[in-house]
């Protein structure tokens, strides 16, 4: 990919990839199967209400044969809110992250980051950016230090009901 890919806001077209991009995800981070209609539910519910979640697609412009340009989706991520009373502010939670293998080590995430940073800095009330990432995840870890992001020093506990 020799330029950055262009960044769009998801649109309910996109349902089908952001579940499939959701599944696989789970699957690579986790080694979690998820329920394909529950997933599938839950990306519709984000999409269908920006109040509970935003996505944002990485698009990389391909040329075709006769000088035609296609984009061709190849990363994602969503946000939600936290509203927090400590800074009397949101913080943005970057969830749902995925590229595309083929796309990978190219410049895709850093661009979905810098561009939802760059929303939140021009929105007021929103105080910074955080994200979930699995212990074991090196790779992730030195991607999001590299974009400035830091080690907060919390573990995560939950309970989850079925």
């Amino acid at each position: 990919m020799s330029q950055p890919p262009r960044i769009r806001d998801a649109v309910a077209a996109d349902l089908e990839l952001l579940a499939q991009w959701a599944q696989a995800m789970a699957w690579e981070t986790e080694h979690k199967r998820l329920d394909a209609h529950t997933v599938r539910a839950g990306v519709g519910a984000g999409l269908a209400d920006p109040g509970r979640a935003r996505y944002f697609v990485a698009m990389h412009d391909a040329a075709l044969a006769g000088h035609e340009t296609v984009g061709i989706a190849t990363g994602t991520l969503m946000l939600t809110r936290e509203w927090s009373d400590w800074r009397n502010g949101d913080w943005w939670w970057i969830q749902s992250v995925y590229v595309a293998p083929a796309h990978r080590r190219q410049g895709v995430f850093a661009a979905l980051y810098r561009h939802v940073e760059a929303q939140a800095r021009a929105t007021p009330g929103v105080v910074g950016l955080r994200l979930y990432v699995e212990k074991a995840n090196a790779a992730a870890q030195r991607t999001y230090a590299a974009l400035g992001m830091q080690d907060a020093g919390y573990a995560m506990y939950e309970q989850e009901f079925r």
